[in-house]
């Protein structure tokens, strides 16, 4: 069995709903492949040595969060850039990219995704009507001691996790990648712990001074998740093969 691009596009078009963000790069198709796609591989960015793994495994379309064109970078097609569309083209592979609808999606998206990873049950948006802000929030039955929350991310994880902070945590807020930024949103809410991918010098003032617990699990880690879980609703839905690749990161 099998699908055509056009319907992969329109399946991932409807369930990530692209048209209500508005992000920093194109989402969708950003290069073009083959019509006849059989074997979709996802991953967390488009990186060459992704593309390579991809081309590997026979695959027709790959789909990632992080893809190309950026709205600060170079639109030169040069250099890594160049190489990278060039392995697509030359091998008429798709390339699909969700940034922020990949993070907001409520099932399927990477903070609901990390959310049930750390077992909060009721995760969801901060502020469902704010889709600029992708923080989710959630609550622990009881509050658990910050090291032993840290621990279970980092089993779950399989990466050791930056931890500020002693207090008990039982209200979470997070954002998976580079959301240390929403560190202020998160202390507004109430949260016990921030938990995201990154950290700046700042954060760790931020968090001292508002009395905040913060938890940096690294950006690709919370980000591995998402993906995963759209290529497998894509595998059902349309009757294809789906493999997720995880090139290692330790960012």
């Amino acid at each position: 069995m099998g699908c055509t691009r056009q319907q992969l596009t329109a399946f991932l078009d409807d369930l990530l709903e692209p048209h209500r963000f508005r992000d920093y790069c194109p989402n969708g198709l950003q290069v073009e492949g083959r019509s006849d796609i059989g074997h979709l591989v996802t991953g967390v960015t488009a990186s060459q040595a992704l593309i390579d793994a991809a081309l590997e495994r026979g695959a027709d379309a790959i789909l990632v969060h992080h893809g190309y064109f950026w709205r600060s970078e170079d639109p030169c097609i040069v250099g890594i850039k160049a190489r990278r569309i060039r392995s697509l083209i030359a091998n008429d592979v798709n390339l699909f990219a969700y940034h922020l609808p990949l993070d907001w999606h409520a099932q399927l998206g990477n903070n609901a995704t990390l959310g049930r990873l750390m077992g909060l049950e009721d995760a969801q948006p901060m502020d469902p009507s704010d889709t600029d802000t992708p923080i989710f929030v959630g609550h622990f039955p009881a509050p658990v001691p910050i090291s032993q929350f840290a621990q279970v991310l980092q089993e779950r994880l399989a990466r050791e996790p930056m931890v500020i902070g002693e207090q008990a945590v039982s209200s979470v807020a997070w954002c998976t990648g580079a959301g240390q930024g929403y560190i202020d949103a998160a202390a507004d809410w109430g949260a016990d712990v921030f938990v995201t991918g990154e950290v700046s010098e700042q954060t760790v003032h931020i968090a001292r001074e508002r009395g905040i617990g913060f938890i940096a699990a690294g950006h690709h880690a919370t980000e591995r998740y998402g993906v995963q879980a759209v290529g497998e609703r894509v595998a059902d839905g349309l009757g294809i093969s789906h493999e997720f690749i995880d090139v290692a990161n330790p960012a």
